[in-house]
């Protein structure tokens, strides 16, 4: 059994089953090289394709996108288990040895994006652990992974989101004739995505009904549940992030950025969010007037709180030429990446990418395990 670490124990968990693998591999690299190790021992946990739990090593397996694009992923053949008790212990399986103590877990960064990790899934493992962890708790991480209950919570709470349509497989077994009737009622243009992914996976744009199965298709598949969104016809697409006050304080908003498409794309998708920037313009921070900037910033603790969010989070926006704000989605865990705007917004607000990694975990290891 290993001695007690003198420092906090990081666990950075990445990886998994989602169409999402190769970029929260991307994003949990640069988190990793984020973390001061002498204020922390980061121990570097990749979750395979498959499932299994593995110890990874950033120095042999590159967690970046390789020349061309070429995307990483998790490839250790070392197992390892988290074990939980009176104190979460991290368990090596080598088949070549006996199993060996690696330590006890003071906090987890689980950097997954999409289904099987920033869904719920993962925070459930670790409530049931007693583990303590960066972001959103199970509930809020479920919601603000679906898109369909993620709208729903906001209508509730009164905030302003597009026209949609969900598409679940019982909805078109039931009623596909009146299914596509409310989509056609949504007008055109319109996209297409699966309720549960992100990166931009899986969408399309529709601009002719005669595209609908097809692009139907595409999103189920990466998940059966759909949902059919309005096009924001001429508005701009602003984000704000947002940290997480600390017992009393107020949650704290970042300086606001915009994504530009360039002509190449249709809208933001996965080239143009992740591939070289000729292929989007990012401005942070956005050029907009203030009462806008107000506006959205507003929205923005209203929908972290609305969703019941913790830690920290990327609130996206439509502003319409007129002025007018309209939700799009909440990240719970939006991309790290050198080329992620959560990051960025936050650096044009004074605080840069190893201070902001800093504060996330420190808000996850002042906050009580169990129900909060």
């Amino acid at each position: 059994m290993s001695a007690p670490s003198p420092r906090p124990r990081v666990a950075v968990v990445f990886g998994g089953r989602s169409a999402e693998h190769s970029i929260s591999c991307i994003s949990a690299g640069s988190v990793i090289a984020a973390l001061d190790p002498e204020k922390y021992d980061v121990v570097p946990i990749g979750i395979a394709r498959d499932g299994s739990w593995v110890l990874e090593d950033p120095a042999t397996n590159r967690l970046e996108l390789g020349p061309g694009g070429v995307l990483p992923s998790v490839r250790s053949e070392t197992a390892v288990q988290l074990v939980p008790g009176a104190t979460a212990e991290l368990v090596v399986n080598d088949a070549a040895d006996v199993p060996r103590v690696l330590g006890d877990v003071d906090v987890v960064f689980p950097v997954m994006h999409g289904p099987f990790g920033q869904d719920g899934t993962l925070q459930g493992l670790l409530e049931m652990a007693g583990v303590r962890y960066v972001g959103a708790g199970v509930l809020s991480s479920a919601v603000g992974t679906d898109k369909i209950h993620m709208k729903r919570l906001f209508e509730a709470a009164g905030l302003p989101v597009l026209p949609y349509v969900t598409v679940t497989p019982r909805d078109w077994a039931r009623d596909e004739a009146g299914v596509r009737r409310r989509i056609a009622d949504l007008g055109l243009p319109v996209f297409v995505k699966p309720a549960r992914a992100g990166s931009s996976f899986g969408i399309s744009r529709v601009d002719d009904l005669a595209d609908l199965d097809a692009a139907l298709a595409e999103a189920r598949q990466h998940d059966p549940k759909v949902v059919v969104e309005a096009a924001a016809v001429g508005a701009r697409e602003i984000e704000c992030g947002v940290l997480a006050g600390q017992g009393a304080d107020d949650h704290r908003t970042s300086a606001l950025a915009e994504i530009r498409v360039t002509s190449e794309h249709a809208f933001y998708d996965f080239e143009a969010k992740y591939l070289p920037e000729e292929n989007t313009a990012l401005d942070v921070p956005a050029d907009v007037p203030a009462d806008v900037e107000a506006r959205v910033r507003e929205l923005s603790v209203a929908a972290f709180d609305a969703l019941d969010c913790e830690g920290l989070a990327r609130v996206d926006f439509f502003v319409f030429p007129d002025g007018r704000v309209v939700l799009n989605e909440v990240e719970t865990m939006p991309g790290f990446t050198s080329l992620s705007m959560f990051p960025r917004m936050w650096a044009a607000s004074g605080v840069d990418y190893p201070t902001l990694v800093d504060r996330l975990v420190t808000l996850a290891l002042g906050r009580d395990v169990g129900l909060r």
